[in-house]
C-alpha cells in the first residue's frame, strides 16, 4: 500500500444554505468537506446506509455493470485539489480466466464516493490533500450535536442525519 495516503471514510451527508450537500470525509484526526450537487449528495446518502432507488441511478448502474463485467473496485484516492476544486482516482481490477487488468480513471471525488461506497471499497486522501485541507471536525461535531438535540417528525425523502451514536 502507498504510504502517501490518509484512509478516511464518509462521515456524514448534509444539506447546506446553498443548496448543495456537504459530504465530510476524514478519520478520528481530522475531517474536512465536499460541497456536491443535491443528486450525487443523496446517492453518496444511500449508498452510506446501503440503499438503493426503486430504479437504479447511474452509481448503482455503474456497479451492475461491473459486476456483470467481473470488475471490482480495488480504492478510491482524492489525490488533488486544485482551485478549490477536488480531483479523484478510481483504481480498478478486472480479472478472470482470459486476463488480469488493472485501470485507474480520472473521475470527480463526489462520483468516486457514491461508487466506492456501493462497492464497499476503501477510500484514501492523498497525504498532500490531507495536509492541505482544514480540519472541519468541530463543524461537523456541532452538526451531530444538533441532530440529536433536534425534535419532530422525520423529514420526507432521504435522509442525511447520522446514524444514532
Amino acid at each position: 500500500m502507498n504510504t502517501d495516503v490518509v484512509k478516511v471514510d464518509v462521515l456524514g451527508v448534509f444539506p447546506t444554505e446553498q443548496q448543495t450537500l456537504a459530504i465530510f470525509v476524514g478519520n478520528d484526526d481530522k475531517a474536512f468537506v465536499i460541497h456536491v450537487e443535491p443528486s450525487v449528495g443523496r446517492a453518496i446518502a444511500m449508498a452510506k446506509k446501503g440503499e438503493n432507488n426503486e430504479r437504479p441511478l447511474t452509481h448503482e448502474l455503474i456497479s451492475y455493470i461491473f459486476q456483470a463485467f467481473e470488475i471490482t473496485v480495488d480504492r478510491v484516492v482524492i489525490n488533488d485539489l486544485r482551485s478549490n476544486t477536488y480531483y479523484a482516482r478510481l483504481l480498478l481490477r478486472a480479472e478472470n480466466e482470459v486476463h488480469k487488468k488493472h485501470i485507474e480513471i480520472d473521475a470527480r471525488p463526489s462520483d468516486c464516493l457514491a461508487i466506492a461506497l456501493a462497492a464497499k471499497a476503501s477510500i484514501f486522501v492523498s497525504h498532500e490533500v490531507w495536509e492541505e485541507v482544514d480540519d472541519r471536525s468541530e463543524e461537523l461535531e456541532k452538526i451531530r450535536q444538533a441532530l440529536r438535540e433536534k425534535k419532530g417528525p422525520p423529514p420526507e425523502g432521504p435522509s442525511f442525519e447520522e446514524e444514532s451514536e
